[in-house]
């Protein structure tokens, strides 16, 4: 017998456009049209995938919810607890484990160690120099950077500050730009002395006082962006890649010589307000399976995205907790049976709330079937035909 051609292998698999996903057909059409087998095999074939595919759904009435929080929850306790450093950047502090996943589910506005991947566009991205011209306008440097010593001269109510030319050829700063900032601050004067520059006060002020505006001169910014503390540039095969301490993802995005598309940050909150709820999503889900996958866990994908799902449902992020998900239930039971039972209880009755018991929780707590499995399914009795026999 003759082998199926491509036209009768997209018409059988047209039939089943409606019963299967397209990834699933189109990956099937690849892998058919490769093979040299009749159309009784290729109908065999798409036959048994329709099967198996349909073995796989869940269940109508799976508590799936219990299902992923169990396995999500058990290898969760096998997770550490320690802050490690990033695995191939040295430099760089970032939190792991146990610690990382709450702050994802608790939806955490600011990381404990906010940090950005930022790879850069074709031109940059292959020669060291041109990756560090874009480090260098995307790390924050601030005048304690560029200087020796700072110190407070309480006779002349100045502050001296000693520049460190070095430092300011290798960051690309200028003694006028330093001195530009500290006009910013308002000096009675501002005088030069070879590489120092006295910020003189002006009155009398005291001691404490100096030593605050000093701290403020300190912390001036003479460029780069506000939040990126450091940046550190790391070969990753033949291209290199900028990883940063601390996160600006909106700022970071304008930079030129940065690739949109591919840059990311682990602060969820940002990744919402400059790309949509969507991209926040795919954040949770990547960052969550992230941590799993780096303790050595195996946590089927679905149920870290029917949490991700669960956050991002009513188009904000949300937590999975009291002041979130699990807070906002309808059931006034089920709000109570998590936590702060007495004033869950307290202002529902004030507010003269009723409970329609159509949740798992509140159902198990007057004792009644909860909905799910068999108890989501009511039956009917069909009426007996007339003169057959009940018994």
């Amino acid at each position: 017998m003759s082998a199926i051609n491509e036209a009768k292998i997209n018409e059988l698999l047209n039939a089943y456009e409606n019963s299967m996903p397209k990834k699933l057909i189109d990956e099937l059409r690849s892998k058919l049209s490769k093979l040299k087998i009749t159309e009784e095999q290729c109908k065999k074939i798409i036959e048994e995938v329709y099967k198996a595919y349909r073995k796989a759904l869940v269940e109508p009435g799976e508590a799936v919810g219990t299902v992923a929080a169990q396995s999500i929850g058990e290898p969760g306790t096998q997770m550490t607890l320690r802050t490690f450093h990033y695995a191939g950047v040295r430099e760089l502090n970032v939190t792991l484990g146990l610690p990382r996943l709450i702050e994802i589910l608790d939806a955490r506005r600011q990381p404990s160690t906010p940090m950005m991947t930022i790879y850069l566009d074709e031109e940059h991205r292959y020669d060291r120099e041109k990756a560090k011209e874009i480090a260098s306008k995307i790390e924050r440097v601030t005048v304690e950077n560029v200087c020796k010593n700072a110190e407070v001269d309480l006779m002349t109510a100045s502050i001296i500050i000693a520049l460190d030319e070095e430092v300011l050829e290798d960051k690309g700063i200028t003694k006028e730009q330093v001195k530009q900032a500290l006009q910013r601050l308002k000096p009675a004067s501002l005088e030069e002395e070879g590489d120092k520059l006295i910020f003189v006060v002006g009155g009398s002020p005291s001691y404490e006082k100096l030593h605050k505006i000093r701290e403020r001169i300190l912390d001036l910014r003479l460029k780069g962006i506000k939040n990126i503390k450091r940046v550190v540039i790391q070969k990753e095969g033949d291209e290199y890649v900028l990883y940063t301490d601390g996160s600006d993802l909106e700022a970071v995005l304008q930079v030129k010589g940065v690739d949109p598309s591919r840059t990311t940050t682990n602060n969820i909150y940002e990744i919402a307000n400059v790309l949509g709820i969507e991209a926040a999503r795919a954040a949770i889900i990547r960052e969550a399976a992230k941590v799993l996958e780096e303790q050595g866990l195996d946590v089927d994908m679905r149920h870290v995205m029917l949490v991700a799902d669960l956050m991002t449902q009513s188009g904000t992020i949300k937590q999975i907790g009291r002041h979130g998900v699990s807070g906002e239930k309808p059931s006034v039971l089920a709000r109570a049976a998590f936590e702060v039972t007495v004033k869950h209880l307290l202002e529902a009755a004030v507010r003269g709330e009723e409970d329609q018991l159509q949740g798992v929780t509140e159902n198990v707590i007057v004792g009644q079937p909860i909905p799910l499995g068999t108890g989501l399914v009511e039956l009917l009795i069909k009426p007996s035909r007339e003169g057959a026999r009940l018994d």
